[in-house]
């Protein structure tokens, strides 16, 4: 993957399990926050998956230019619309199966009324007006808490415990959602993903950026969990089968404990440059457990080892990145 195009085509490449999975699944698919960093992804993965036999609808504002007729061209039905407006959330078309992408992370601080309005309140005004369709609904490992890295990351089933208000408003996106799903029966999927890596984007992305400007990397947060973005996606569309009254739950993220001081050494050999660190490990992270989904869905096709190797590369070679630097080392909260 040395080009967008390429790049792109690998993050929408279906494999046989989400074909299959989609093609159980009667109707269009609506996918609201397809303009998000996330959305344009996978919006073709569903077309690509689907070829055809059914509308991928794709809702957003599309605030970045030309995206909209970009994902149009590639098939997809388009929808300009901002669904934090009561109109524009009434006028959009029905569907049988809704993926629900909105939400909000950075500026948290000193807007967190904003914050907790996009990913609190919305999202219940969507599972409303969607009261009829099967939802997918994407989370965030941040509604754990910070757990022992010699505890395996927390599972499904361990105590929420978010930490700033980002998180504390995740938890209530998932609360909302749940009361609308028990309350109307609606079926329902939380997808708690941490952290998603493509070449432009996340923590690879992070490291690699800091290690050749010669910039301290901290270790504070020592341990990390990452996943590849097409995974990810796939597991996002294929939790749309699994959704239930009340919902499923289910954490989605790499299999692997990564030692963040390894990944910047091992980015380091490979972009010719001395990583400089500051701080110590600390004895606890961010970290989930996501056994439940490698059960169901087998392993990611990347490894880590092939992400920083294409991740250095990309970065050395100056590919296009997104600018929005996860903060995965942020401890408190506030991001």
């Amino acid at each position: 993957m040395r080009t967008t195009a390429e790049l792109e085509e690998r993050l929408a490449r279906p494999g046989a399990g989400l074909i299959d999975d989609l093609s159980g699944l009667d109707g269009d698919i609506l996918i609201l926050g397809a303009g998000g960093k996330l959305g344009p992804s996978l919006v073709r993965l569903a077309l690509n998956a689907t070829n055809g036999d059914r509308r991928i609808i794709a809702v957003s504002r599309f605030s970045e230019p030309g995206l909209a007729e970009s994902l149009a061209e590639d098939g997809a039905t388009v929808v300009a619309a901002d669904v934090a407006d009561e109109q524009a959330l009434r006028d959009l078309p029905d569907a049988p199966n809704v993926v629900f992408l909105v939400g909000a992370k950075f500026g948290t601080q000193g807007r967190e009324h904003a914050t907790w309005f996009t990913n609190a309140y919305l999202p219940g005004r969507v599972a409303d007006r969607f009261r009829h369709s099967r939802i997918a609904a994407l989370s965030t490992g941040n509604v754990y808490p910070l757990v022992p890295v010699t505890s395996g990351g927390s599972t499904e089933d361990a105590p929420t415990g978010p930490v700033g208000d980002y998180a504390m408003s995740c938890l209530g996106r998932e609360r909302v959602l749940t009361h609308f799903s028990e309350t109307y029966g609606t079926p329902l999927s939380l997808v708690r993903l941490n952290y998603a890596v493509e070449l432009r984007y996340g923590v690879l992305v992070d490291l690699a950026q800091k290690v050749l400007a010669g910039e301290p990397v901290d270790v504070s947060t020592g341990q990390v969990n990452v996943v590849w973005q097409g995974y990810a996606n796939e597991v996002t569309l294929r939790s749309l089968a699994l959704a239930s009254a009340p919902p499923y739950i289910l954490n989605v993220t790499g299999p692997e404990l990564l030692s963040v001081r390894r990944i910047a050494l091992d980015l380091g050999a490979a972009l010719g440059k001395e990583p400089v660190f500051t701080g110590e490990e600390a004895p606890t992270a961010l970290l989930s457990n996501a056994g439940r989904c490698h059960r169901l869905f087998g392993y990611p096709e990347l490894t880590p080892a092939e992400l920083i190797e294409h991740t250095a590369r990309w970065v050395a070679d100056g590919g296009p990145l997104l600018g929005k630097p996860t903060k995965f080392e942020r401890r408190d909260g506030r991001f």
